[in-house]
């Protein structure tokens, strides 16, 4: 963005900001530098990033990776994105909403994939599950999101932030939380802090469930009321109770105890468990 600050883009163009798309753009070099070189871009990669704002994340990216497909739906945002970064003949721009886009259509041929992003709050949660459920080819996600939502994503067992969430990650990835991004290194400030966390898509998911359906809602039903105790969150699961405490038995898991004590692993022991006799 050449020497120009985000005020004085926002000046230049006459933009203002929208609380209803999560717009917070990163003033912050040395949180800029610490996103590139935790994502460790380099010239193979092809980035994909998701709200790019003015561009500022974008611009240090172009400046490392093969080439850097940026998504962004605000439609008064394109034309600064494509003044601002006009330099640079590795930058595509794609208007849409991340949601809707067929990332396996972007990625193409592409070897060396990564996710690299200042998410929209509002839109944290269903754009990790859809890049870790798609099928998608990607190396690593690099994402800020709010400090919270990092710390549930990277949380272990008897935890209070340890949920279903947690576990569909970490089913997918290996987890590292870079740093903490306090409200002042965005303009406009947030209410809430911000982590920096990396995904590492793992080429084989952590554990091995012969029903992976079946594994995922029994997280779910584990977690849908967290004072339960597992035998109550899952006892309607469709086989007979003296069966189901069998199962239990089979898994060395104590009925008793709740979905928050459980790790991936057991989890999937018991999932494997409760398939066999359905």
């Amino acid at each position: 963005m050449a020497d120009l600050t985000i005020s004085e883009v926002s000046k230049k163009y006459e933009f203002r900001f929208k609380k209803g798309l999560g717009q917070n753009f990163l003033i912050d070099d040395s949180v800029l530098d610490d996103v590139v070189d935790g994502a460790e871009v380099n010239d193979e990669d092809f980035i994909i990033e998701i709200g790019p704002g003015f561009g500022t994340l974008t611009r240090a990216l172009l400046r490392r990776a093969k080439r850097v497909c940026a998504i962004e739906l605000d439609d008064k945002l394109l034309p600064i994105l494509e003044d601002e970064l006009k330099e640079f003949d590795n930058f595509e721009l794609i208007h849409n909403d991340a949601l809707k886009v067929d990332f396996n259509e972007l990625i193409g041929d592409e070897k060396s994939v990564k996710l690299v992003a200042n998410l929209p709050y509002y839109l944290t949660t269903p754009i990790i599950v859809n890049l870790l459920t798609g099928g998608y080819n990607f190396k690593s996600l690099t994402i800020m999101i709010q400090k919270e939502v990092a710390q549930r994503i990277d949380s272990e067992p008897n935890c209070k932030a340890y949920g279903a969430f947690s576990i569909l990650v970490q089913y997918y990835c290996d987890t590292k939380i870079l740093r903490l991004v306090p409200p002042t290194a965005f303009l406009p400030e947030p209410k809430v802090e911000s982590m920096v966390i990396r995904l590492d898509r793992l080429k084989e998911p952590k554990v091995k469930v012969k029903d992976e359906a079946l594994f995922f809602s029994i997280v779910r039903k584990s977690f849908n009321m967290r004072r339960k105790i597992l035998w109550n969150s899952v006892k309607d699961i469709g086989i007979p109770k003296e069966e189901l405490l069998k199962c239990f038995e089979r898994a060395n898991i104590d009925p008793k105890r709740r979905g928050e004590t459980l790790s991936l692993a057991e989890f999937a022991l018991l999932s494997d468990e409760i398939g066999l006799a359905k």
